[in-house]
């Protein structure tokens, strides 16, 4: 087979779901080193995006919702993964709350349960408006504001995170794909998040059933050590399939009751 017919047939592997390296070997009959070179051409040309192990499509990125938009959708799953993340933070701990409304959930949470003591570290200004009247030990690290997401970023963010460790960090994301990590609007709020992650002792990513597997933005944090996710998404739900099948992931599934609190229903 021709190589470039050979790598138009490698792609429309790829974009119908065969992903890993093994697979492909084993479909196309072909060694490891051709698999991974057609899979870096596929790449250089912006077809396919690499993972480790494999390969993913790329998906057209979607617009950002605003920060009302955010706001408004999905509250009473968002409180719910709030209190349950909350159930995770323990005395003493120093904790870092990423930017977004699911973590500023989990701030609320910590408010309303007067978590005096742990200590919180932020970039996400929806956090301090959470926690500034309550006795909870606050740090907001600077940088530039985004208003958009109402957090900070940039340079100076990042050069605030190499200065602190924290024992557990919360992170929130547009999207969460297995093998690829946590997908983010910009690069600087990706990159934020990569730094955060080489800070914290343990990861905790809070994001509603709607962004898993979800790929709407284009730039990635990868996660690179274990971690827990917590969602309202059902045990059963098809989209937890894939993050079942990834080592290094604690899954926990939320059930919301009319109030907006919830139950852990798996682990």
């Amino acid at each position: 087979m021709k190589v470039a017919r050979r790598r138009e047939a490698m792609l429309q592997a790829v974009l119908s779901g065969m992903t890993e390296v093994s697979e492909l070997c084993e479909h196309f009959g072909m060694s490891e080193a051709t698999v991974r070179r057609d899979l870096r051409a596929l790449a250089d040309e912006r077809l396919i995006l690499r993972t480790y192990g494999g390969a993913a499509s790329v998906s057209t990125h979607a617009p950002e919702e605003s920060l009302e938009q955010r706001r408004q959708s999905f509250q009473a799953e968002k409180d719910a993964i709030g209190h349950a993340a909350a159930a995770h933070v323990q005395a003493g701990d120093t904790i870092f709350l990423d930017s977004g409304t699911t973590t500023a959930a989990l701030a609320r949470a910590l408010a309303s349960a007067g978590r005096h003591d742990v200590r919180v570290v932020t970039n996400n200004l929806l956090v301090v408006q959470a926690l500034a009247a309550s006795n909870v030990p606050l740090t907001l690290i600077g940088g530039e504001v985004r208003e958009s997401s109402m957090s900070t970023l940039g340079p100076i963010a990042q050069l605030a995170l190499t200065r602190v460790t924290v024992d557990k960090a919360f992170l929130g994301a547009d999207g969460v794909v297995p093998g690829r990590g946590l997908c983010e609007a910009t690069a600087d709020q990706a990159y934020l998040k990569e730094c955060l992650m080489r800070q914290a002792a343990s990861l905790y990513v809070l994001v509603t059933a709607d962004k898993l597997n979800r790929d709407s933005q284009q730039h990635w944090a990868p996660i690179d050590k274990p971690w827990t996710l917590i969602t309202d998404a059902n045990a059963s739900h098809a989209g937890l399939q894939p993050f079942r099948d990834l080592a290094g992931v604690t899954i926990e599934a939320i059930a919301v009751a009319a109030s907006g609190a919830g139950m852990a229903l798996s682990h």
